[in-house]
């Protein structure tokens, strides 16, 4: 969770980089309809915690605010739309179609508003695209390319909070960025829900691959462009060539993964297996050494033994993966997964910390690799940041934030919550 700036509006948004940028485009809806103390949840519904979560953090903002209007949006609004119209802490709930239109806001600044907003996002047939000029309090840009997914993996319930799959045209998306270079925006992260996706429904295309080659070439004052969460299976042949030769092209990839036991994927309703995940990675790294790779992992995922999540314990070592999003498997309601037979909860939360317990340990073996490197770190706050591989950073010496600087890596703190590297600025001759 992350809780914004404290100003009208006041947005806390949960979960993915999408949501990010939406809030963002909320927050422009809201100044222009004149909302004032207003509260929007951006809920996530990836997990069912991320969604208990959410109902905990509407009790509290009541009990801490009561006089706020409370409006609740995202994924979790959009897939238990009931459960959160029932909520007396809640004044509004908006669909996640609903939340990116500015008539939404219009309405909601009349003088009896509606209570409800969810249309059916099955029927958007188009990505929603809004110009932003700032992101507030944030020196990385994430610019959405794609929204929705015609996947329907066994244990997510995303496809039906977000719809189908739908690009927004590449025109918007380079006109967007070059909006955000000229506003001092040192880094852009290309974000959406299935961005390998993107580009399949519109008549000329391009693939991600073509898109990304496109955008280094219009903007060409972009000093660091940055993918999200990628299928590695549909990444087409452009994407690896662009990773091999552009250096402005960040060395870091976060997998889409789940599971390193091909029964498992299997059941999982992925498209691909723990062989085709360990070819993608050792081709990349022969083409990009300097590359890094995340991963999203289940952990006790229904019908999963202890073979088969060692299985996955061995991914992380033959895929080199050194940042893991391990998520202990829960079952959504009306996903096919939950009805499958179950592991117990303590063998899950057990098999969940020693899958962190092994990224911690990869991540620790990254961090030794880069003390002694001199890297250029986007400084993101007066003295933290993130190096190209997406290793985070503190520096000793404060500095100016949102520019890319040139840094010693001298150690990492070990007492940190995930570790952080340490790092001294090199002063310009």
């Amino acid at each position: 969770m992350r809780r914004e700036r404290e100003e009208e509006p006041n947005i806390i948004t949960f979960g993915c980089r999408l949501n990010s940028y939406e809030s963002e485009v909320m927050r422009q809806h809201a100044k222009r309809a004149g909302l004032r103390n207003v509260t929007i949840i951006n809920s996530c519904a990836v997990t069912a915690e991320a969604v208990r979560q959410t109902r905990q953090t509407i009790r509290r903002l009541r009990r801490a605010n009561p006089a706020t209007r409370i409006i609740v949006t995202g994924c979790a609004a959009q897939t238990e739309t009931d459960q959160f119209a029932q909520m007396p802490e809640v004044d509004h709930v908006l669909g996640n179609a609903d939340k990116l239109s500015p008539h939404s806001f219009t309405r909601l600044a009349q003088t009896a508003p509606p209570r409800l907003q969810v249309s059916d996002i099955m029927a958007a047939s188009c990505a929603q695209h809004v110009d932003i000029d700032s992101f507030s309090g944030r020196a990385r840009a994430a610019v959405q390319i794609q929204n929705g997914c015609d996947h329907r993996c066994t244990f997510c319930i995303i496809p039906f909070g977000r719809g189908h799959s739908r690009s927004v045209p590449a025109r918007d998306i380079v006109a967007q960025i070059h909006r955000l270079v000229e506003r001092g925006y040192q880094e852009i992260v290309l974000t959406g829900v299935d961005i390998t996706a993107y580009g399949a429904e519109l008549e000329a295309g391009p693939s991600l691959g073509e898109l990304v080659q496109l955008i280094l070439r219009k903007v060409p004052d972009l000093p660091r462009l940055r993918l999200s969460s990628i299928d590695a299976l549909e990444s087409d042949p452009a994407l690896v060539e662009a990773m091999a030769s552009e250096s402005r092209l960040m060395p870091h990839l976060h997998l889409s993964l789940q599971s390193g036991a091909d029964m498992i994927l299997k059941r999982m309703k992925r498209r691909h297996l723990r062989g085709d995940a360990i070819r993608f990675c050792n081709t990349l790294r022969e083409l990009r050494p300097e590359i890094v790779f995340g991963a999203d992992l289940i952990a006790g995922f229904p019908t999963e033994t202890e073979e088969m999540f060692a299985d996955t314990l061995r991914l992380v070592d033959e895929c080199g993966l050194s940042f893991l999003h391990v998520f202990p498997y829960s079952p959504r309601p009306g996903t096919p997964a939950a009805r499958m037979p179950q592991v117990d909860r303590a063998t899950i939360k057990a098999r969940a910390a020693r899958l962190r317990a092994k990224g911690e340990k990869a991540r620790r073996n990254l961090f030794d690799t880069l003390i002694g490197q001199q890297l250029p770190v986007l400084r993101e706050r007066e003295r933290t940041g993130h190096t190209p591989q997406f290793a985070p950073v503190r520096f000793r010496n404060a500095g100016v934030p949102g520019k890319i600087v040139m840094a010693r890596i001298v150690d990492y703190d070990r007492d940190h919550n995930q570790g952080q590297l340490i790092a001294e600025e090199i002063a310009n001759d």
